[in-house]
């Protein structure tokens, strides 16, 4: 069998020949600069990575030129692969695409309150599992369940990673090896394929299906429950709506019946709604979920809600006390910067009229349509002033919701629509994202939209410093 030098050929062993050893490189004037930067682990590593793709490509038949093959220029190489690994790649960037809770940027925006009670908890000791009041071991459940039965009137409170580790949660504590009693038209796949089928076989529960995809009726329900069924789960649509011949069951006749077979009946709102501007009228709020006499209630802490990614769970004292009790709450359980920052959050909503102003995914969703003009008008001006082929331009267009909710709705926004030329609009949106801090837009018709709905205060000067770095990238 041959070796790999032999598959090379004359050519190719040649140049694994001129392959210099990773010690040699370390002696170069770029490799002692990259391990002051870097540290001389990463600087070795990252030199190895790079000779073993070259060995690779040679070995496999690649024609390799000799100056690549040169310490000078295999330094920068190095240096730029020690540099991805050394500095950090989540970075904070310029939402400008209109999508206000933008699930691949991150989601919804902490308000100023939020993002000091994180600072304050990270950066010394806590009380998280300590009670000052008795010196001893405390339940960091304490800290947030107060503020979230006050606001929701729940009886308790219980707070998970995410809103599908409540769903999954709620599953195994009171379904596994049961069956729960699901409309076929609430079978929901969300980002990230979070389907409710896998996640009922994941948590030992049994899926029933009743209804069909644009109908079912509380009599489906009723031939469904049998010895065997635990749970009657309803799962609001957030994500997708259907439209015309329609019937669903409300949750308070879910929850009559279920009561009447001694069942839980358990919603899933997903985003979840306490208070907000007008356009969230349309979404089911968690207080009349409990009111509708709903056992158990889940949905999402960086949704609608614009706190940290956390799935809160409300609802009756028994149940909420078994799902904290499960072995897979601890596994589940949220940090101490989620529930400093979740708390600040929910603060804010004691007092709604400084939720609307304080938390900015609230802020954002009810903004009056003149300001967002304005700094549209204004991030246009400001453009045109560099000087550039540019040519910029204020446009009426319609922005997003995001994160899954109220995808029907489209919220009236403006944008400064840039004609790039000579660069085409993706060329300049490509740009962009390599600027510090990357800007985000989207693009429509050949034109790079930056939309003003989603621009937070002081961001237009941002934009305007990003734009002259992409300018004058090659």
């Amino acid at each position: 069998m041959a070796s790999p030098k032999e598959k090379a050929g004359k050519s190719g062993q040649a140049a694994l020949r001129s392959l210099p050893s990773v010690e040699e490189l370390l002696e170069t004037e770029a490799l002692k600069s990259a391990m002051t930067a870097y540290g001389r682990g990463l600087v070795v590593l990252s030199a190895r990575a790079v000779i073993g793709r070259l060995r690779q490509d040679i070995i496999s038949g690649k024609t390799v030129p000799e100056e690549m093959l040169a310490p000078e220029h295999l330094g920068p190489l190095i240096q730029d692969e020690s540099a991805v690994i050394y500095y950090p790649s989540l970075k904070r960037l310029v939402n400008a695409t209109g999508v206000v809770v933008h699930t691949n940027l991150g989601r919804s925006v902490l308000a100023p309150e939020a993002i000091e009670a994180v600072a304050a908890v990270a950066g010394s000791y806590s009380n998280l599992e300590y009670s000052l009041e008795k010196g001893a071991r405390g339940s960091r459940h304490d800290h947030i369940e107060r503020i979230i039965t006050a606001l929701t009137g729940a009886e308790a409170a219980l707070v998970v990673n995410n809103n599908a580790a409540a769903v999954l949660l709620a599953l195994a504590a009171f379904a596994a090896g049961r069956e729960v009693v699901v409309s076929r038209g609430e079978l929901i796949e969300i980002g990230g394929s979070f389907r409710i089928p896998e996640i009922m076989a994941a948590s030992s529960a049994r899926l029933v299906e009743v209804g069909t995809t644009n109908k079912t009726k509380l009599a489906d329900y009723q031939k469904a429950i049998g010895t065997s069924t635990s749970m009657l789960l309803h799962i609001h649509t957030s994500n997708f709506k259907i439209v015309g011949f329609t019937a669903e069951v409300p949750i308070a006749g879910l929850s009559a019946l279920a009561h009447e077979h001694g069942l839980i009946v358990m919603d899933d709102l997903g985003s979840g709604v306490l208070a907000g501007p007008p356009v969230l009228a349309g979404e089911p709020s968690v207080a009349d979920s409990l009111a509708a006499g709903a056992d158990i209630v889940t949905f999402s802490g960086d949704k609608l809600l614009g706190g940290p990614q956390a799935g809160i769970v409300v609802g009756k004292a028994g149940p909420v006390k078994k799902m904290k009790s499960h072995p897979m709450a601890r596994a589940l359980r949220v940090d101490k910067m989620t529930l400093a920052a979740l708390q600040a959050t929910l603060s804010l909503y004691l007092k709604p009229e400084e939720a609307m102003k304080r938390i900015p995914t609230l802020r954002m969703l009810g903004e009056p349509e003149a300001d967002i003009e304005n700094r549209a008008a204004e991030l246009a001006a400001c453009l045109a002033a560099l000087g550039s082929d540019l040519a910029t331009q204020v446009e009426k267009a319609a922005a997003k919701v995001g994160g899954g909710a109220l995808p029907l709705l489209e919220l009236d926004s403006y944008v400064c629509a840039i004609s790039p030329a000579p660069l085409t609009a993706e060329q300049l949106a490509g740009r962009l994202r390599r600027t510090d801090p990357p800007v985000v837009g989207r693009i429509h018709k050949g034109r790079l939209l930056l939309d003003a709905r989603t621009i937070l205060p002081g961001e237009t000067e941002e934009i305007v410093s990003a734009m002259k770095q992409a300018l004058s990238q090659k």
